[in-house]
């Protein structure tokens, strides 16, 4: 590898004319994954990076102050770099095989945008991804990884999820897991709603694990995070001659016979790739991309959607028919924001694990954090909690509990709104500067009519309600009590302390 500084007097002495300040960023493009070509406005090269020269095998010598053109030559069309030179604007997620001066043939995605001094093009930077490293990157990620934990350890099938790793205990958790574990016992597709984070690949894992295709593979595709002109392949497969540089390669359908094929957001999925896996539910077999034959396959089809699929089919980006195919079981996963009675259980999950992870010692949440957790509308979800109790620990310090001022910015912005608009108090929490504190629990500070209650306030009503008749019931006895209810004895007796419910008003019930 040439040494930066040396790059950079090679293109000094090319262009004295340069602007020298457009390469004060180059260590930082040297760095990255991708392979990076900068141009002038005539389309000579200016700089490549090391990953670059991987992908092209050439040297920068080879390369610095030549034409695109003569360097790389494009099976269609123009170069993307003359492209963008030509029109000024940036060329994004652009499919090509292109073959370099020495013979070596490229299958790769381009992303270019077009550098301005003013109003002036003084050139463009070319970000590649090599598909062949794409494929490499997706196969590691499909084989697991993650970080330390309980959850974490891999089964022997690549998977880290069983039922018994789901964590809650409300009512709309608990039938959302019967429905799954139902759904694991039948060949029929399962389709799964949920919002980003409310955990449908650890359902989607814990239906295979508790299905007859447990010893067989699990492969798992996020629809979203591949480029529509490779999903088809990655899906499918490729036949060699399909087009220039493909071989002989199995789809994900392929490698997953036997077993479970998951296809997370699919309603991401172009329309004309969802009729071609409409076919597939229709004949169970498959046909790559460039050939005639087909394979028969046998597989449970699990899939996800992010919107109401209704929604999407109103828009259009889901195909009626594929949705009655594959929503023969439909699983609607509960966002956090309606199973708060869950965090109690959630956040020492997540404290134990972090624990273990940044080696702290933190035993629990102060009383502001958990009315401030109570109140948040958790858009990102478990995920979301997960990360905050995270990046709480981060800064936790010696102290064995996570405290307001340790939470991330993010949140005082939302509560500050919220406190602005009336529905807080403006008070202060731990005298933090960012952070505002709640009303007590059971204050009820709204703008709805008097005789009208909130939907907390007769949840309130009802929890209370319920815990009371438990408690009399059993004769103060929570374990008890907590069976009644259907939930465990820790969230009820956190309940309890919620409400200033003393199991003591209940002793004298005894007989």
């Amino acid at each position: 590898m040439i040494p930066m500084g040396q790059i950079e007097n090679d293109i000094h002495r090319l262009f004295p004319n340069l602007d020298m300040n457009l390469f004060s960023l180059l260590p930082l493009l040297e760095d990255f994954f991708e392979g990076i070509i900068v141009t002038d406005e005539y389309g000579r090269v200016l700089f490549v990076n090391e990953e670059q020269e991987r992908i092209d095998e050439l040297p920068p010598g080879r390369v610095l102050g030549k034409m695109v053109t003569d360097i790389y030559q494009v099976d269609i069309g123009d170069s993307p770099n003359m492209q963008c030179i030509k029109t000024g604007k940036p060329i994004k997620g652009f499919a090509c095989y292109y073959r370099t001066c020495t013979g070596k043939i490229v299958n790769s995605i381009h992303n270019v945008f077009p550098l301005f001094e003013g109003k002036q093009l003084i050139g463009t930077v070319c970000f590649i991804q090599d598909f062949s490293m794409i494929e490499q990157r997706f196969d590691a990620v499909n084989q697991g990884g993650g970080r330390p934990g309980k959850a974490n350890s891999h089964l022997a099938n690549g998977t880290r999820f069983i039922f018994k790793d789901i964590i809650g205990e409300s009512r709309q958790l608990i039938e959302c897991i019967e429905t799954a574990k139902m759904a694991a016992l039948s060949v029929s597709p399962v389709m799964l709603f949920g919002e980003t984070g409310t955990g449908k690949e650890l359902i989607a894992q814990s239906i295979h694990n508790s299905s007859s295709r447990s010893q067989k593979p699990y492969v798992a595709i996020n629809c979203a995070a591949i480029p529509e002109n490779l999903l088809e392949g990655i899906l499918f497969g490729t036949s060699k001659g399909a087009f220039t540089g493909a071989v002989n390669k199995q789809g994900l359908f392929e490698r997953a016979d036997g077993g479970t094929l998951f296809l997370d957001e699919i309603n991401s999925m172009t329309v004309g790739l969802q009729a071609k896996l409409l076919r597939f539910l229709q004949e169970r077999k498959v046909r790559r991309v460039g050939s005639l034959a087909e394979v028969g396959v046998d597989l449970k089809i699990i899939s996800s959607v992010n919107q109401n699929p209704h929604i999407a089919i109103g828009q259009g980006s889901l195909r009626s028919d594929l949705f009655y195919r594959l929503a023969v079981v439909f699983i609607l996963i509960p966002p956090l924001a309606e199973r708060l009675e869950d965090l109690p259980l959630l956040i020492p999950y997540f404290l134990e694990k972090n624990n273990l992870m940044l080696n702290k010692k933190v035993t629990g949440v102060s009383p502001d954090v958990m009315a401030l957790f109570e109140h948040y509308t958790w858009p990102g979800n478990v995920r979301e909690l997960e990360h905050i109790i995270e990046g709480g620990m981060n800064l936790v310090g010696s102290s064995n509990t996570l405290k307001a001022r340790h939470l991330p910015s993010h949140l005082a912005l939302f509560f500050k709104d919220r406190s602005q608009n009336s529905t807080f108090s403006s008070g202060r929490v731990e005298e933090s500067p960012n952070l505002y504190s709640l009303p007590p629990a059971g204050d009820s500070r709204h703008s709805q009519p008097k005789d009208t209650p909130s939907l907390a306030e007769t949840r309130k009503d009802n929890e209370l309600r319920m815990i009371n008749q438990a408690l009399a019931s059993t004769s103060g006895k929570p374990s008890a009590a907590a069976r009644i209810l259907g939930i465990s004895p820790q969230l009820l007796n956190y309940k309890m302390k919620k409400y200033h419910i003393s199991r003591g008003d209940y002793l004298s019930n005894r007989s």
